[in-house]
């Protein structure tokens, strides 16, 4: 390839990356455009002007003050938190005995989880309220558990990809030097799995974040709504306020947007991980 060559193909690449970028973060601008302008200038002649004509902060005096917003990012971190933890924990020991020990119908039991996390929420969704209504539990941040029965299958499934990649000759050693299998989980498997075990963790609290079937039906007191569920209310019978839902994602979105600008080479070595076979 000549030199002319060589740098047209870069000049294609760099504006398909730039074309790409573009397609891909336009949505969240846009979003950004439209919580600065009054509800009057969402829709009508000024609805594609970049910059608003008369740009206000109402939208988000709105959502946070009158809509309580904040509430539904405080629930939505503490259930998701909660779900989380609970899930890494657990996926961790069951991901730990799947991958190292032999026992019949290992391979049916994989198959069995995976299945598990393809059922459609609807199947589950009247036996969960049932047994929440019969608890007492309805209204509560137990609905962490009910996220549980969501994420931990998929968990699963992960984490046991990533713990086979552990050699085990270091286990082998650990066995040698008198180290318990919790030992050989905690101080050996799940530091050198970390970069999975973290990805499996931002997995499962995205999708608690933005679980909403389940937090609609079992959490539907205000004071208990998560975030997908109060921005679903920013509305009348007649109108949908476009304003204060723009704004109401923008709040939303900048907690998870700065842990995963945080934590993205995390994430990346988590989800890259096993992919090379040495």
């Amino acid at each position: 390839m000549s030199k002319n060559q060589s740098k047209g193909f870069q000049i294609v690449c760099w504006c398909f990356i730039v074309g790409f970028l573009f397609i891909s973060v336009f949505p969240f601008l846009w979003i950004l455009i439209t919580s600065f302008k009054p509800e009057v200038e969402i829709h009508g002649d000024g609805a594609y002007n970049i910059i608003a004509n008369n740009p206000t902060l109402e939208n988000y005096i709105t959502v946070i003050f009158d809509k309580h917003i904040l509430t539904a990012v405080k629930n939505s971190f503490i259930i998701a938190g909660s779900t989380t933890i609970y899930v890494v924990l657990v996926a961790s020991m069951s991901a730990f005995i799947i991958a190292r020990f032999r026992f019949k119908g290992k391979s049916l039991l994989m198959g069995l989880i995976l299945s598990i996390s393809m059922f459609p929420q609807m199947i589950v969704i009247g036996p969960i309220f049932n047994m929440f209504y019969d608890l007492d539990w309805l209204n509560t941040y137990n609905i962490s558990l009910a996220y549980c029965t969501i994420t931990l299958p998929s968990a699963v499934w992960i984490m046991v990809t990533h713990f086979k990649q552990v050699p085990l000759s270091l286990e082998e050693a650990a066995k040698i030097d008198g180290c318990t299998y919790w030992g050989i989980l905690w101080k050996i498997i799940f530091p050198i799995a970390a970069p999975g075990v973290f990805a499996t963790a931002i997995i499962t609290f995205i999708s608690g974040w933005n679980e909403y079937l389940l937090s609609c039906t079992l959490n539907i007191a205000e004071s208990m709504q998560s975030v997908p569920v109060r921005i679903s209310y920013l509305r009348d019978e007649y109108t949908i306020f476009w304003g204060q839902i723009t704004a109401a994602a923008i709040v939303v979105i900048i907690p998870t947007l700065i842990m995963v600008l945080l934590f993205q080479k995390q994430i990346v070595a988590g989800i890259s991980h096993g992919a090379v076979k040495e």
